[in-house]
């Protein structure tokens, strides 16, 4: 019963995980910067994934997409290439948690369950090191041109979209950590099964040995004196 439940806590983990990953890439903030005026802010200027905007004072946004995928800078492809692996991943992890929970009825025996029950959680845990790779990666990027006193373009600051990528990622680790640590009670009942079995042959060995016994009676040998003498009798007759 222990066991169930933590299925279900690493299951409620690694989904909320799997949602706050999936949710960062359409996520509009992931570097922000404003340009103030004297009284308010004139000019917001944010960036993600996929295009950079501007929005003026009076909530109108002007937005403009990568040009071309080739065109772009490389951290801005492997980002992406980590998110989408993380959400993929995730994905399969959900279907194959599904399968081998112990509070579902499919997936075919508790040994095969366990094993399933691994590599879901060894799926999240790769999709929360894409994730978290991804997020990371991007936040240096900001980090070091901010910091940079010979960067003299406009700077960034970090965005939301990185602090709800790194929650994700964490939620879908320790999710993954604790379905991989449920697999030890499938182990445990393999081993059962096994020695059960051993047990089970040793007696059937026993028996057989006890059933050749060395004091069995043994049938004699012909009497050859009986077959002599009734053939002289037929040699006089």
């Amino acid at each position: 019963m222990a066991n169930m439940g933590a299925e279900i806590i690493a299951f409620i983990f690694t989904i909320s995980g799997w949602i706050l990953i999936s949710s960062t890439i359409p996520t509009d903030y992931w570097k922000v910067s404003s340009v103030d005026g004297t009284v308010i802010t004139t000019a917001t200027f944010w960036s993600n994934l996929w295009k950079t905007c501007v929005t003026d004072s009076t909530g109108v946004s002007n937005c403009k997409d990568f040009p071309s995928m080739l065109a772009l800078d490389a951290y801005i492809q492997v980002c992406r290439g980590l998110m989408i692996s993380a959400v993929c991943l995730g994905f399969f992890g959900a279907i194959l948690a599904l399968v081998g929970m112990k509070c579902t009825k499919i997936g075919g025996s508790e040994t095969t369950k366990a094993r399933i029950t691994c590599l879901c959680g060894l799926h999240f845990i790769l999709s929360g090191i894409c994730s978290l790779t991804a997020c990371s990666l991007y936040a240096h990027r900001i980090t070091s041109e901010f910091f940079d006193p010979l960067y003299v373009k406009q700077k960034f600051e970090l965005g939301a979209a990185l602090f709800i990528g790194w929650a994700g990622s964490v939620l879908s680790i320790l999710g993954g950590f604790i379905f991989c640590f449920s697999m030890s009670e499938g182990f445990i009942i393999r081993e059962y099964s096994y020695n059960g079995a051993t047990s089970y042959i040793s007696k059937r060995t026993k028996i057989t040995k006890m059933g050749k016994n060395p004091a069995t009676p043994q049938k004699n040998p012909p009497d050859q004196s009986s077959s002599g003498r009734q053939f002289e009798r037929n040699a006089y007759v």
